[in-house]
């Protein structure tokens, strides 16, 4: 789908919303494979014997751009607005936890929250957009995902905080929050062409949403917005609302929060 200049937005869209019968087979394929990290198009793994099985059928890690095998590398710019739903997990204080380690140390601890994360993300059928920094993100599109994309979110938030220790009895190992939120973003190749940089992602102000979500989370908590909630059919009964202010939205937004004592893997 990436490879090809001549696709137009029409099929972008069908693509993005219903999937590819051979793609979606061969990614749940490759995501039963260890280990991360892997594509973030097809899922194919790069490391341990799952990569070594994938280098021997062509495809290993671009060299160009290492987030992607080499058959999945974006190479024409193209997509089409769709509705996904996103998570945003972030750390909470990591200046100050990097103060208190050694450079490898904190390397170490970064490096398994990631592996933590990518592994309740590919779990729920996300495909894994970002590594960066101190944030991870997930991006739920429908031909990936399935129709109930906003449940599979909430489903990966809720492995996730459960995963880096909280509501069990030894607590969490790392502090961080969680938004989720669900609406329509612009999805597919930017950039592209020849000797010219590229990436599958999604953008737009939903996105930009989902980030401001998981920046006002606290460690532990997990932001739902009110169209996430609808999308995944969750009763809001009982649970915590906040109405938050967001910087650069002039509306207020309402959400909901997701405690770690409730969450289950």
């Amino acid at each position: 789908m990436a490879d090809s200049p001549e696709i137009t937005e029409e099929q972008w869209r069908e693509t993005l919303i219903k999937g590819h019968p051979a793609a979606q087979l061969a990614n749940r394929i490759f995501r039963a494979l260890p280990r991360n990290p892997r594509c973030k198009l097809c899922g194919a793994p790069f490391r341990g014997w799952g990569g070594l099985l994938m280098r021997g059928i062509g495809r290993a890690q671009s060299k160009m751009n290492p987030r992607f095998c080499d058959p999945c590398l974006p190479t024409a710019a193209g997509g089409a607005e769709v509705e996904i739903s996103m998570l945003f997990a972030d750390i909470r204080g990591s200046t100050t936890l990097a103060e208190g380690m050694s450079p490898a140390e904190f390397g170490h601890l970064i490096g398994h929250f990631y592996e933590v994360a990518a592994e309740a993300l590919v779990e729920s059928d996300a495909m894994v957009d970002r590594l960066v920094g101190d944030e991870v993100i997930g991006l739920f599109i429908p031909g990936w995902a399935g129709a109930r994309h906003g449940s599979q979110a909430i489903s990966a938030a809720r492995k996730l905080v459960r995963r880096l220790g909280y509501g069990t009895p030894k607590g969490p190992w790392l502090p961080v929050g969680i938004g989720v939120h669900t609406g329509v973003a612009f999805v597919g190749v930017v950039g592209g062409g020849e000797e010219r940089p590229s990436d599958f992602t999604a953008l737009g102000d939903s996105v930009n949403v989902t980030a401001r979500l998981a920046s006002n989370a606290g460690a532990g908590e997990i932001l739902v917005s009110e169209d996430a909630l609808r999308h995944a059919g969750i009763d809001a009964t009982g649970l915590e609302q906040r109405t938050l202010s967001l910087k650069g939205k002039t509306d207020t937004l309402s959400v909901y929060v997701l405690h770690a004592a409730r969450s289950k893997v």
